[in-house]
This record gives structure tokens, sequence and C-alpha cells, in this order.
């Protein structure tokens, strides 16, 4: 059981869950926030309007009705497999370098993206479909996340990043899971998944960060996908989280970060996987639905309702989405805009087949 730890909570899919006492979360080992309490939450985005305030169950631990108690944070707890699994005990909960949508092939990491560039962003909003993507063997992942990126695509890159991911590497199991990132430094010395260094702070008792989310979507079946907004608060400056209808998980401080202390020049969305060519081939790891966009809905996998936050703390919709794919014959993206959906962009694929030997 995890220090601080009050009760532990055992989930159908084999995860066990650490209610901590939230002073006693890993961000408060970080030495500027010694001996602190999480801040209350601040007043979000102008036309921001959650539908309901309350919380829809998308984590299989809470399907039991059990939850951790108030004054406490959901954490899943690391277990000795996780830590056998990394490449390194150093690099354990850590992305490789260089893997943001400029470096295109670096490390092979591929993208199929729709970003914003050439203002000033204060936080990012989507709404993401949720699938259970094949992962081709465990050094391998499958992500769909926004990311708010500030600084250039050298050593000084500042990134915030959440979405969902199967990453058998970090998880030990092809389940899609809530999470977050960040860095300031390119992916090199800071930041890391979820809770697992000190950095995020959890506000939220209900949302376990790295957990599980059911239901999923199927192919020509029903559909199911999570909102996710992240903002800068403008009295205090710090990166907040929300999931869900108005659910807030919590926030990165401000001082983690050098340009994202002011504003980040790019928000990009979509999805990522890990080509690990093994077998000289490409990687059958599939994006998204594992379809590509042409299919569309209920096939291909979408973002819909992509906005971002201005300098003034309201929620616009975009003036000017671009839309990238790196290997459009195994992975592609497709945007388009409607009333309902507002900017929207299916995308993904099956990785190898035919026109991506």
């Amino acid at each position: 059981m995890l220090s601080g730890s009050c009760l532990s909570l055992q989930s159908p899919d084999g995860d066990l869950i650490d209610c901590v006492l939230s002073h006693l979360q890993p961000a408060f080992d970080h030495p500027r926030l010694k001996g602190q309490k999480p801040l209350e939450p601040p007043e979000r985005p102008k036309g921001h309007d959650p539908t309901s305030m309350v919380t829809e169950n998308f984590q299989s631990w809470s399907f039991s009705g059990e939850s951790c108690p108030e004054e406490t944070v959901p954490i899943r707890r690391t277990t000795e497999q996780d830590m056998l699994r990394a490449s390194s005990v150093r690099r354990f909960g850590r992305k490789p370098r260089r893997h943001v949508r400029r470096d295109t092939n670096s490390n092979g990491h591929e993208h199929a993206v729709g970003y914003v560039t050439g203002d000033q962003y204060y936080g990012a909003k989507a709404s993401i479909n949720v699938w259970a993507p094949r992962v081709f063997n465990q050094y391998e992942f499958s992500l769909s996340q926004l990311w708010v990126i500030s600084g250039s695509f050298g050593d000084d890159l500042n990134t915030i990043e959440a979405g969902w991911q199967v990453s058998p590497e970090l998880y030990g199991d092809n389940y899609p899971r809530f999470f977050t990132y960040w860095t300031s430094d390119a992916y090199q010395a800071t930041g890391c998944y979820n809770l697992l260094c000190s950095g995020f702070v959890q506000t939220n008792s209900r949302i376990a960060i790295g957990a599980a989310i059911s239901p999923t979507s199927s192919y020509s079946g029903g559909q199911f996908d999570i909102s996710l907004l992240v903002w800068k608060d403008p009295k205090h400056g710090n990166w907040w989280l929300e999931f869900g209808n108005g659910v807030l998980v919590g926030y990165w401080p401000s001082f983690l970060f050098t340009h994202l202390r002011d504003h980040a020049s790019m928000v990009q969305f979509g999805g990522e996987v890990v080509n690990s060519r093994p077998s000289g081939f490409h990687t059958s790891t599939q994006m998204g639905s594992g379809h590509f966009a042409g299919e569309g809905f209920g096939k291909a996998s979408y973002f819909r309702n992509l906005q971002v936050v201005d300098w003034d703390n309201n929620l616009i919709p975009l003036s000017n989405l671009r839309v990238l794919a790196d290997h459009p014959n195994c992975y592609d993206i497709q945007g388009g805009i409607n009333r309902v959906w507002g900017n929207y962009f299916y995308y993904g694929g099956p990785g190898r087949n035919v026109r991506c030997p």
C-alpha cells in the first residue's frame, strides 16, 4: 500500500487503487510544493457549459460503487511487474525523447494529427472517441490525445498532454486507459505519465489517472467518447484538467514549466503509435479504431468539438485547423466542420497493410 493510503480497492481489471490522503500524493514530494495542500478550483473558461455536473462512471475500478473518501485521491498502484517491464527504472513512466509531430519519424513515433499554430493559446478542449486498438508488442503503444505545446522543438519544448492510451509496457495489458503527461525539456529529464513523479496535483477522489476506461466503441456498434479540457487559470497561472462533464481532475503547477508559464504556441489533437519495426516490416499496431478515416462514423475513430481557450479565458472554435498524417498509407486523417460537431476529424488506420508494407 502507498504511504498515506487509508484504503485500497481491487478493480475487476486487476488494478489495485490506493486511496491516498490528498496532501500526501506524489506531487507534494516536489520541493516547491512540500507542506502544501491542493488549491481550490479556478474559474472555468467562458462558453463552457457542462451538460451535467454528475460524474459518469467511465472507469472499471469504480463500477462496484466503491470510491475513495473525500480528502483522498485514487492512485493506481505501481507493481513490481510494472517496473520489470520498463526498459530501465530511471525511464519508468517516461516517454522516449522527441516524439512531437515536427520530428516526424523520430524513434519510430508516427502521428495523424490536427493542429493549430501561430497564436497564443491558453487551453484546449475536445471529445475523443475511445477504442481498444491492437498493439503489436509490449514495446509499442497506441494513444489518442491532445497536446498543449510551447517552446521550440529543441531541448526546451514544454508540453501538457491528456487522452487515452493502450500501453502494454506501462500497464501490462491492452485496456485503453485515461492518462496525462508533461515535460518541460523535450522528454529528457522532466515529467512523466500520470502521477509517477512529482508534478501533477490531483484534486479529485473519483477519477484514477492511469485506470482503464469503459465502455469502449465497437465497429458498426455503439460509439463512446470522453471529453477533455485543459486550460490555464487566469488567476494563479496553473494548467487545470477536466474530464467528462465538469469533473475537475487536478492541475499542473505553472512553475513546472518555462514557456508554458505564459501561454501555448501550438495545440495538437490526434493519434500516435510507436512503430518499432522489429521484423523489418511496418508494425500492425492499430491507431484509433484500426480503420482509415474514410470509413466514417461508427467505423473510424474521431475527435469532435475541437476548441481552444483564448487570452480572455473564452472557449472558441478553431479558425485554422490543419491536418497531417506522417504515413497516410498506414494511418490517415480527414478534417471537417459541421453544426453539431463543430471542428472534427476522423483518423487512424491498421498500420501494416498492402499499401503500408
